[in-house]
């Protein structure tokens, strides 16, 4: 009895996920392609390394997590909005159960609206040696979004304030018709201006939130919620949306929007554009450090697949 309870003891202690004792917690935030339900990741993880994916999902959607490592050892977990790595998980994939059919394989209808946290670790004792895990990452959000609600916010899409203010690393913000990456821009946004909050919710992975600007002209549509901050109704401090002088061209829009549904991307900035007849060569800067991404815009509102300048094609 002695051996069999000392053995049980070791297995549970051989079986303590790693994120407890990580060195290296990476977090990662997921972004679906413009009008995509989920996204495929490719990744590795060595020793006590660990990834958090984060994903932003509502309440009543469900979630399908699948994980194929090539180490036997990794599993993940998912916690809720507002808890993550050392906090209580709602699902151990390593345990099959509620949401679990399969080892690796998470399954269920969402508790909450918010942000969760999916995270990606090997077993202490493979951890311990210094063990290697490439793997492939399936999440999918799926089902129907509830109405919005008016005063309902970026943060969690409960509490919040009542304005925003653009703050993104480029010229401005795209604001568009409908929350999607690949939906119609309905202006440009400057760095700054103020908004009113009508309503944010969840989609391709990430908060979007209906606004509406202070000053005229007025534009109501749907931004980014990461490139957000907490602004004023101060309508005189609002900084005005971009003229129609400064709203790139049909070929340069076409572009922005077939660079942000390539690269999942809403922080896009127009660097260049050069007209001839046989095309227009568009370079677009993504994210904070402005990589540098090339599009050809046609005649006929058609592009060519957006390629990448940078070695890694940084997002």
């Amino acid at each position: 009895m002695k051996c069999f309870l000392s053995r049980l003891a070791l297995f549970c202690l051989l079986c303590i996920p790693c994120t407890a004792f990580a060195q290296d917690i990476r977090t990662e935030q997921v972004h679906f392609a413009a009008g995509a339900s989920g996204t495929t990741i490719r990744d590795q993880i060595v020793g006590y390394e660990s990834v958090s994916y984060i994903v932003g999902a509502e309440a009543g959607q469900k979630m399908t997590v699948a994980l194929a490592p090539s180490n036997l050892a990794t599993y993940f977990n998912v916690y809720a909005p507002g808890s993550g790595p050392g906090g209580q998980a709602i699902a151990n994939s390593g345990m099959t159960g509620a949401g679990v059919p399969d080892l690796n394989r998470f399954e269920a209808a969402l508790p909450a609206s918010g942000n969760y946290t999916i995270s990606v670790y090997m077993m202490r004792a493979a951890a311990r040696r210094g063990e290697r895990s490439d793997f492939t990452l399936d999440i999918a959000i799926t089902g129907a979004t509830g109405e919005v609600v008016q005063g309902d916010y970026a943060d969690g899409l409960a509490g919040g304030p009542d304005f925003y203010a653009v703050k993104t690393s480029g010229s401005g913000l795209n604001l568009r018709a409908e929350p999607s990456a690949g939906a119609a821009l309905v202006t440009l946004l400057a760095n700054g201006t103020n908004l009113r909050n009508l309503g944010c919710r969840m989609a391709e992975g990430r908060r979007w939130c209906r606004v509406a600007t202070l000053a005229d002209p007025g534009y109501e549509g749907w931004a980014a919620g990461e490139f957000l901050i907490e602004g004023s109704g101060d309508a005189s401090a609002s900084a005005l949306p971009l003229s129609n002088a400064d709203m790139p061209s049909a070929a340069d829009q076409a572009c922005l929007q077939a660079v942000t549904a390539e690269t999942g991307n809403p922080d896009v900035v127009l660097l260049s554009s050069s007209y001839s007849e046989a095309g227009t060569e568009v370079i677009v800067g993504v994210g904070p450090q402005q990589a540098r991404w090339q599009c050809i815009a046609y005649s006929d509102g058609s592009t060519t697949r957006p390629m990448s300048l940078t070695d890694e094609g940084a997002l």
